[in-house]
């Protein structure tokens, strides 16, 4: 019982703030600045590949014929991840602190490049494939190019990621800094409330 005789009360906890950000305002976080990130996504293609290279050199494997359709497949790949993971990543972690856009950056780039890598590899080896899979639209063809697609992408993971090491890691840890730095310097004081 309070002092007035009354039922026990609850304490009372501040409500949170509305950070007031509706599907619209993360989309426009997303998209800003859209130009320069299409700009910034051959250097990170770049860095990709060159994280292919240099692990293909020191395992010895440099100088095979394929060297430079892997170096392009990674290319491609991370050219192609960066504005998406860029839009991806803003769009989640608006109005969040600094460590907690990183992170999200950290993690949206890292499964975008490796993602879209691996989906342009799937499809690669798809590609090969077809040859002897079933007409066009068929059923049995869905079935192939579903079960294709995943043994590519699997054979990508136990195989294409370790070339990302040893470079990758510091390239990414790097880039995501850098686009969390740019974040708050390019549009952090704008979007908050």
């Amino acid at each position: 019982m309070t002092s007035d005789g009354g039922p026990p009360r609850l304490p009372t906890v501040a409500p949170r703030p509305s950070l007031g950000r509706t599907v619209a305002d993360r989309l426009r976080a997303g998209w800003q600045g859209a130009t320069r990130h299409l700009l910034l996504a051959p250097v990170w293609g770049l860095l990709m590949s060159l994280c292919a290279f240099a692990s293909l050199f020191l395992h010895g494997r440099a100088g095979t014929g394929h060297t430079v359709s892997v170096l392009v497949l990674y290319f491609v790949g991370g050219m192609l991840a960066l504005p998406i993971s860029i839009f991806v990543s803003r769009a989640l972690s608006l109005g969040q602190r600094a460590e907690t856009r990183f992170a999200c950056t950290f993690l949206c780039l890292t499964l975008l490049t490796i993602g879209m890598t691996a989906f342009l590899f799937a499809m690669q080896y798809r590609l090969f494939f077809s040859r002897w899979h079933a007409p066009f639209a068929t059923r049995i063809w869905f079935y192939q190019f579903a079960f294709t697609s995943a043994g590519a992408v699997y054979q990508f993971i136990v195989m294409g990621v370790r070339l990302y090491l040893p470079i990758g890691l510091p390239a990414l840890l790097g880039m995501s800094l850098w686009l969390t730095r740019d974040d708050e310097h390019g549009r952090g004081n704008t979007l908050r409330r």
